[in-house]
């Protein structure tokens, strides 16, 4: 995963410490302050040139407002009474959106509230709603696209009700630990199941491998976010806990499917109102290949929907897709046949594999990469 401390565009400023080293160069001209709360740098927004800046979402006192207005900036304010920023230049931790989940159980987390505030504002058709829901997901994937600044991404597809304590799951899981282990990002839907398992998996692969089999244990006590969502999580909170310090990957859930959590074991989330932004914007950034575990519906739109630009090659050269579980594929949904017959005399022909088991899967994808 991309590492330094700026990954974003050079006018872009999105921390304290970012505005403090702008100020010191005696100009915030043309920049774009991002959710940055300014409160405590009246003196600085009163003596340094704003013309032509933008700040969104950043709280000012007042005369600092009306003089960067007067320079000729634009001020978007920060709206009130909304359970998310629409502005952040960040994407989420596991810990801000599951805050509060031990004193007040999920429904209390912003996550929650998001989601309800989300249902509400739908059912109202509010065009103000709406407009913030967009500008909310258009930051999320600005963010998205900073953090995997020269990342080899690999996505993980796969469904939510692949329980904890199944061979499946410890299966998805030492498939993320082998991909973080091969340098590689791994990304998933970010919900629970094959999702949270391979992030899990990210999660473990600094660790000794005696970790997963212990936090698979831990997990299995709660195996499915159905009926508790705040005992699932507490789980995965509690696996966090014990093993501190576990890799990045990435997450990339939506509020559209707002009884999935997300899982707590992505290290970054990218989460969206959209879920077509959301399902296009994973599959796009995984650059170096997608691997589909056994899913329903949903996995296999994500098939066809990642086997469409690599059949038309309208991203380039085809990336490398893998089918685990020959079974599932070739019988019980038989997808396998229709992506050999449209990959059959293209390009793409040689970047498909379907294996049996998951553990043949990092290898597959090695082979594939390399063209042998």
């Amino acid at each position: 995963m991309a590492t330094g401390d700026r990954h974003h565009s050079d006018r872009e400023i999105e921390s304290l410490d970012e505005f403090d080293d702008v100020v010191t160069r005696g100009s915030l001209v043309g920049h774009r302050v991002q959710s940055v709360d300014l409160t405590d740098r009246t003196s600085a927004l009163l003596s340094t040139a704003t013309t032509g800046a933008m700040f969104l979402g950043c709280p000012m006192r007042p005369d600092a407002a009306a003089k960067v207005r007067a320079d000729g900036a634009l001020v978007f304010p920060p709206v009130p009474d909304l359970p998310f920023d629409p502005y952040r230049g960040l994407l989420y931790s596991p810990g801000e959106l599951f805050e509060g989940l031990t004193t007040g159980g999920y429904a209390a987390t912003p996550d929650a509230r998001a989601y309800a505030w989300f249902q509400e504002t739908k059912a109202d058709g509010d065009i103000f709603a709406s407009m913030l829901r967009s500008i909310h997901d258009d930051a999320i994937s600005d963010a998205l696209d900073e953090l995997l600044v020269d990342a080899r991404v690999v996505g993980v597809m796969g469904g939510h009700a692949m329980a904890r304590g199944t061979d499946a799951y410890a299966g998805a899981a030492r498939l993320g630990q082998a991909l973080a282990r091969a340098g590689f990002t791994v990304a998933t839907g970010g919900g629970p199941g094959a999702m949270e398992a391979a992030n899990l998996g990210a999660y473990a692969a600094p660790h000794p491998d005696e970790m997963l089999a212990e936090a698979l244990e831990l997990l299995a006590k709660a195996p499915s976010f159905m009926p508790s969502i705040s005992d699932w999580a507490a789980a995965a909170f509690e696996v966090r806990d014990r093993w501190p310090g576990g890799g990045d990957s990435v997450g990339i859930p939506t509020w559209f499917y707002g009884h999935e959590p997300p899982n707590a074991f992505a290290e970054h989330i990218a989460k969206y109102f959209a879920n077509a932004t959301r399902e296009d914007g994973l599959l796009a950034r995984s650059n170096a290949g997608v691997i589909f575990l056994p899913g329903a519906a949903g996995t296999v739109q994500e098939i066809f929907d990642n086997a469409t630009p690599n059949y038309y090659e309208s991203r380039g050269e085809p990336t490398p897709m893998v089918l685990v579980d020959r079974v599932h594929w070739t019988e019980r949904l038989p997808t396998w046949p229709l992506l050999q017959s449209l990959a059959a005399g293209r390009s793409m022909e040689s970047r498909i594999a379907l294996v049996d088991s998951v553990d043949e899967a990092p290898a597959a994808l090695k082979l594939l990469t390399s063209g042998e």
